[in-house]
């Protein structure tokens, strides 16, 4: 089964997917509330969409991408009239025809790089940042009993200069939802900078 068709499986299935818990990541609500880049921004890994919506209703052109065709035929019924542009593609080979001054990846690196597919994705993101961009990164940390995800030397090695300028990351927390089971995963929240 290719990645998009298990993905559309899971979007189909009686239970959503775990990540998807109908509102935004709570480890993001301060970046939303903060001044990000615009006006274009890019939402890698959309799902259904509840992040690209809290983008364009704080009125950035957003971009929202995402493998699977069922979440994100569920995100463009979810925006109704909100500009959004929502595409079917592959993270691993994004052909996308403008660059963004803020992307934001909630919950697709670690997921990638759990199937070993991370390294195109990284190499394509430094092309579709514009100078001065910010890029944000939320993924499950690999840490206590979690036996996947993503170390902060990762993240310190994948977004490093020159590429990538004033690197940050905290730990924090991902939020899912088990089959009505409400979890806290330990995670790393990143905020970088694409070189001028």
């Amino acid at each position: 089964m290719t990645d998009a068709a298990e993905f559309d499986a899971l979007y189909n299935a009686p239970q959503h997917p775990p990540w998807e818990i109908g509102r935004i990541q709570p480890a993001l609500t301060g970046v939303l509330q903060s001044d990000l880049p615009g006006p274009h921004v890019l939402d890698l890994g959309c799902g259904t969409g509840d992040l690209a919506i809290a983008l364009a209703r704080r009125g950035y052109d957003v971009t929202g991408v995402d493998v699977s065709a069922v979440a994100i035929d569920t995100a463009r019924a979810k925006a109704g009239g909100l500009p959004i542009h929502f595409e079917v593609q592959d993270a691993t080979a994004l052909t996308l025809p403008t660059t963004y001054n803020t992307l934001i990846d909630c919950g697709l690196l670690h997921n990638l790089h759990r199937r070993g597919h991370a390294d195109g994705y990284l190499a394509r993101l430094p092309e579709l940042a514009a100078p001065g961009a910010t890029l944000i990164v939320l993924a499950i940390a690999h840490e206590g009993t979690q036996d996947w995800g993503l170390t902060e030397d990762y993240l310190h090695t994948a977004f490093a200069a020159p590429t990538w300028t004033a690197t940050t990351i905290e730990r924090t927390q991902i939020t899912a939802d088990d089959a009505g089971t409400h979890l806290l995963l330990p995670a790393l929240l990143l905020r970088t900078t694409k070189a001028s």
